[in-house]
């Protein structure tokens, strides 16, 4: 009797909150309040998430209940963990590229390799990078552009899309790339976009379909869908700005197929904290 009790009253505080045009898949783990990445492994129907940096050095396989399947141990610190992709071959990378203060020499991703996935520990393979057109660090605050949550693997490369700390730019994001290798890369501008001025605007996340025709972002405010792109140049693309209804810290994105996606926001309070899906028209 206590746990109808508990499930009817978590499923009277969903019924009673507005998501629009989410559609609520689950809650997340109670213990996970700082979700900042999810990603999908083509073949598979778990979704992987991880907390953000200062929280443990762990990423989690759910269903999309929300109910954990799988933990697993990293042994490289948690500087600040913002995003997680995967490759063909069932590979996940961690963009450990969190950066607030335009400060950070040592960005990095991680690779986990297919095979430790299943294991309770992995080690991990770093791909570091520097952005070309940064110089100074910390940046003067008018120039705090190299800030980055999003990112997304395509074609033996990583996309990178940054977060900007400066006022009234703070929807400015920037396309950098560099090869998907073990190495010490410098990552090339390709392309910018502008989001809108305020922090709702932020860009936190990213992912690219798996047919490579479209790119999402996501921000607390909206979901930007980008088609009809040159080559991987995917800001030159016709973007569709959907407002979101529900307001949340939405901090991941990937899609479950070519027209669906999956989000996660942060749990703060009475708000977020949830797995929702969402069709794209």
């Amino acid at each position: 009797m206590k746990k109808i009790t508990i499930l009817l009253s978590i499923f009277l505080l969903i019924s009673c909150q507005n998501f629009g045009q989410l559609k609520v898949l689950g809650e997340l783990p109670g213990g996970l309040k700082e979700i900042s990445g999810n990603e999908i492994i083509a073949g598979s129907d778990l979704i992987w998430i991880h907390e953000d940096g200062g929280n443990k050095s762990e990423i989690f396989a759910i269903d999309s209940n929300g109910k954990i399947i799988k933990e697993l141990d990293i042994n490289e610190k948690n500087s600040d963990w913002e995003d997680i992709t995967s490759d063909e071959f069932g590979n996940l990378y961690i963009g450990d590229f969190g950066n607030n203060y335009s400060e950070r020499k040592h960005l990095k991703i991680l690779k986990i390799n297919k095979q430790d996935l299943d294991k309770k520990e992995a080690e991990v393979e770093e791909i570091e990078f520097e952005y070309e057109d940064q110089d100074k660090f910390p940046s003067k605050k008018k120039d705090r552009f190299f800030d980055a949550e999003s990112f997304f693997y395509f074609k033996n490369n990583f996309y990178i899309f940054t977060k900007s700390r400066v006022k009234d730019e703070y929807g400015k994001t920037s396309l950098y790339k560099i090869p998907a290798i073990k190495g010490k890369h410098t990552a090339k501008k390709i392309g910018d976009f502008n989001n809108g001025k305020d922090a709702d605007s932020w860009i936190t996340a990213a992912d690219i379909s798996d047919d490579g025709k479209k790119v999402v972002l996501l921000s607390k405010k909206n979901i930007l869908i980008f088609t009809g792109f040159n080559n991987d140049n995917f800001l030159s693309g016709k973007a569709q700005n959907i407002a979101l209804e529900h307001q949340s810290q939405k901090e991941g994105v990937c899609f479950k197929d070519n027209n669906t996606l999956i989000i996660t926001d942060e749990k703060s309070g009475k708000e977020g904290g949830f797995l929702y899906e969402f069709k794209i028209d």
